[in-house]
């Protein structure tokens, strides 16, 4: 189930909505890569306090402005549970770039800004444990963003 502003689990409540907004825009998208629930919930708000605590004001106004979460493709990794394993892509698209696990039939997300495409693809490989690799318009790779920890 996607959660949105007005619809969230009882344990976002009491954050400032910066965090919760961030918990749950980071908790959608752990749900739409195949993560229970359960499990997406604790992590996306850990990861949410820590963006909140590192981000700058600027970041926080600026993300604040973007349209709340709401619904996501929920179905990319739940006919492809095998793509759990495998890098996020940043690759050209005809409409920019963009996010996309490897073997996957069609992108996550295309972003205009190739900057953008690869903070979502590191947080995507960062919250399943594999690698972000981004192109370059050749085809060729151009960085690869390994897993700490």
């Amino acid at each position: 189930m996607p959660w949105t502003m007005n619809d969230y689990p009882s344990s976002l409540k009491n954050l400032k909505k910066p965090v919760k907004k961030k918990a749950i825009d980071i908790a959608n998208a752990m749900v739409d890569e195949g993560y229970d629930e359960g499990r997406a919930i604790p992590i996306a708000t850990e990861q949410a306090k820590e963006w909140y605590d590192n981000a700058s004001e600027k970041e926080i106004d600026t993300f604040m402005e973007e349209e709340d979460p709401t619904t996501h493709d929920d179905t990319q990794y739940e006919s492809r549970p095998e793509l759990m394993d495998k890098a996020e892509l940043v690759v050209p698209h005809e409409d920019g770039w963009a996010v996309q696990a490897r073997d996957a039939k069609k992108p996550t997300k295309v972003f205009d800004k190739k900057a953008d495409a690869i903070k979502r693809a590191q947080e995507v490989a960062g919250n399943k444990g594999t690698e972000a690799v981004v192109y370059k318009k050749d085809g060729t790779v151009e960085e690869r963003y390994h897993r700490s920890g």
